[in-house]
């Protein structure tokens, strides 16, 4: 270090002549300077070196200079800061900019800054607009321990964004060249945030027959909260319990319930009624609808419009480039005469694909090879394209439909779910129908996919594998493409003559008021061909233990079972439905019986027996009372004994769900 000695000797030199030659030698120096700080900052950024940061020691360095008055020769503190100041420019530049392209993790940086979270991975910050360039991050809260995860892949198209509204591209596209790539060990790794949104709702509570007889829901055939459910217990967590609806568990699989023999009557029902095997008190009321299975030779024309979400967010292996290789498995489903058309959304809609013949696979199939991520999400606008296009190509009595694939919400245009299901509302009025297809995590809105899928005569499905993507659009093709019956309703009116409560299991969001079961114009659910719908009743026999007090004025009618019609009924069955092309409904009734009863819950068939397991797994991951002393090995023991027939590996998966959640819980029986 420059002492006062080493002051005074300089004071007294003359300043030296500046020559060429010493300018290049001083910035040769600097150069070296610039290359060893940067070797020295990068060891640094890995966690392998405890020293102070570079920008840090140059303020020390410059400070002692100037208490030291190295300014009084001006030449020399010329050559001498030429190579400090290159150094504090490079550190500073380092400082700024992370080789991941991140943002100065702050809560107050500049105008243009990318502000990164702790807990929300940097592709799902940058789904925004072009021209805007960046998002301001809302509160976070804490991450979960579970979530950590290495850079993703839309790294490099975050860098860019950040870049363009920072306005030094150049500067940091070279920084990023030379950054050195880090391994997910090198340094902690931001966690993810759980932004998926999905309806709360309370489970069905124990009922009245006496005072609440009747119930009215709406017939449900999604499937996405099993998919859900299957990669929360994949990725070693428990689901949340609004995460799962139970008769969307159940409807996973394939029943081979009896069918009906023409399309004239659409599905047929089977009712039965057996013990509880969590209950020994209780009996369960299963109610099982099959539908018409249209044979391929009777299948009308197609009219599909794929709606792709191309956003920012959707950035990510198990979104587009999966949504890309499952709309591939359907396109080479399709028949030679059906029609295809492409729109994609993200800042704007486009049409990609104006309607192309199925014929045409190679066409088709490079334009969805073709798509690229990037931007907001217009679903608004892609909505409105896609069913424009749809009516370009309408097929009278054929199969006129929009397929919506997406991973998260609308947040350009109109992002309102009311808004979103008034207008799906009117384009079913048109005979366009609109199904639903969520695909990645963090930012799945399902809520909004299952408020429009239901009000667009559609369903919706969660894909989070290739392999649950050839199910839905290659195995359950025609039961997701074709409908056979819409506006499907179910109201059991039970008698309290024989059932003092009861409980429906699951379809809390699908509830109906008990009026809208004759009213034509509420909507209700739709059965696709082949569909297999399953409904189940917990319920308690009259005389056995009971949950609801009786009322004091109202067992004249009950204690007097000789004056009540059809006093031997446990319940009546009413489902009514409305053929695809037709506005006024039809009626199917069914009286439940001693004679739809077995003896035993081991009686019941193998199918019943599996979908009462399915049953109660839903309920217990719910944290539901009825099935709180139901062991997980009990549910195991059940659906191993009701595996049958499982071409696709369907019930075995299962059962390894139900041994990951058993685990989960610390082995909790």
């Amino acid at each position: 270090m420059v002492d006062d000695t080493d002051l005074n000797r300089l004071r007294g030199l003359s300043a030296p002549a500046a020559s060429a030659e010493a300018k290049a030698r001083a910035l040769s120096l600097a150069m070296q300077a610039f290359e060893e700080a940067g070797e020295k900052n990068r060891a640094a950024a890995k966690g392998t070196s405890p020293t102070s940061r570079l920008t840090g020691q140059m303020r020390k360095l410059w400070s002692e200079m100037m208490q030291k008055k190295l300014l009084a020769t001006p030449a020399l503190a010329g050559l001498v800061a030429l190579p400090v100041a290159g150094y504090v420019t490079f550190s500073l530049l380092n400082e700024q900019t992370s080789p991941f392209g991140f943002g100065r993790e702050t809560a107050d940086g500049p105008a243009g800054e990318v502000r990164q979270t702790a807990n929300r991975p940097v592709e799902e910050k940058l789904d925004v607009e072009a021209d805007r360039g960046l998002v301001l991050a809302e509160p976070e809260a804490a991450p979960k321990p579970e979530a950590f995860a290495p850079p993703s892949p839309s790294a490099p198209a975050t860098m860019a964004t950040r870049d363009r509204a920072a306005g030094g591209a150049a500067a940091s596209k070279r920084l990023a060249e030379q950054a050195p790539a880090y391994a997910p060990s090198d340094m902690p790794m931001p966690s993810q945030e759980d932004r998926d949104r999905f309806e709360a709702f309370k489970t069905n509570p124990v009922r009245s027959a006496l005072e609440d007889p009747v119930s009215t829901f709406s017939i449900d055939v999604d499937t996405a909260s099993y998919s859900f459910v299957r990669r929360s217990l994949k990725d070693g967590f428990l689901p949340q319990a609004d995460t799962v609806r139970v008769e969307e568990m159940v409807n996973y699989f394939p029943y081979d319930w009896k069918g009906p023999d023409s399309a004239a009557v659409p599905f047929n029902s089977t009712v039965t009624v057996m013990p509880t095997p969590w209950n020994g008190q209780t009996k369960l009321m299963h109610v099982a609808i099959k539908g018409y299975d249209v044979k391929p030779a009777e299948q009308p024309r197609a009219n599909l419009v794929f709606l792709l979400d191309v956003s920012g967010s959707m950035n990510a292996p198990d979104k587009l480039p999966l949504l890309q290789s499952a709309f591939r498995l359907l396109v080479n489903k399709l028949n030679p005469e059906d029609t295809v058309s492409i729109v994609t959304y993200a800042g704007n809609a486009g049409t990609v694909l104006e309607p192309t013949k199925a014929s045409e696979r190679e066409k088709i199939l490079q334009a969805i090879d073709t798509l690229t991520p990037g931007g907001t999400t217009a679903g608004e606008a892609g909505l409105k394209e896609a069913y424009r296009l749809a009516q370009k190509s309408f097929v009278k009595d054929g199969v006129n439909r929009v397929m919506l694939a997406t991973d998260g919400d609308f947040n350009v245009g109109q992002t309102d779910d009311a808004d979103l299901k008034r207008m799906i509302e009117e384009k079913r009025e048109s005979g366009v129908f609109l199904s639903v297809f969520g695909f990645g995590r963090g930012n799945l809105n399902d809520r909004m996919m299952q408020t429009i899928a239901q009000n667009g005569n559609g369903t919706a499905a969660y894909i989070d594998t290739l392999a649950e993507a050839e199910k839905v659009l290659v195995q359950d093709a025609s039961s997701t493409l074709f409908t056979i019956a819409k506006d499907v309703k179910i109201q059991v009116e039970f008698n309290p003559a024989a059932v003092s409560e009861y409980r429906l299991i699951g379809y809390e969001t699908r509830a109906l008021n008990r009026e809208d079961f004759n009213n034509d114009r509420v909507d209700a659910g739709e059965i696709g061909s082949g569909h297999s719908v399953t409904a189940i009743y917990e319920i308690t026999p009259k005389g056995a233990p009971q949950q609801i007090d009786d009322l004091r004025y109202g067992q004249a009618a009950v204690n007097n079972p000789g004056g009540i019609a059809n006093a031997d009924e446990y319940a009546f069955v009413k489902i009514r439905y409305k053929l695809p092309d037709e506005d006024v409904s039809k009626l199917i009734t069914t009286p439940v019986t001693e004679v739809n009863e077995v003896a035993s819950f081991d009686a019941a068939s193998t199918d019943q027996r599996f979908s009462v397991a399915v049953a109660a797994f839903g309920q217990k991951l719910r944290g539901t009372d009825q099935t709180h002393a139901f062991g997980y090995d009990r549910i195991l023991e059940i659906a191993a004994a009701a595996r049958g027939s499982d071409p696709f590996g369907y019930r075995s998966e299962f059962l390894s769900l139900v041994r990951l959640a058993s685990a989960l819980e610390g082995g909790k029986r």
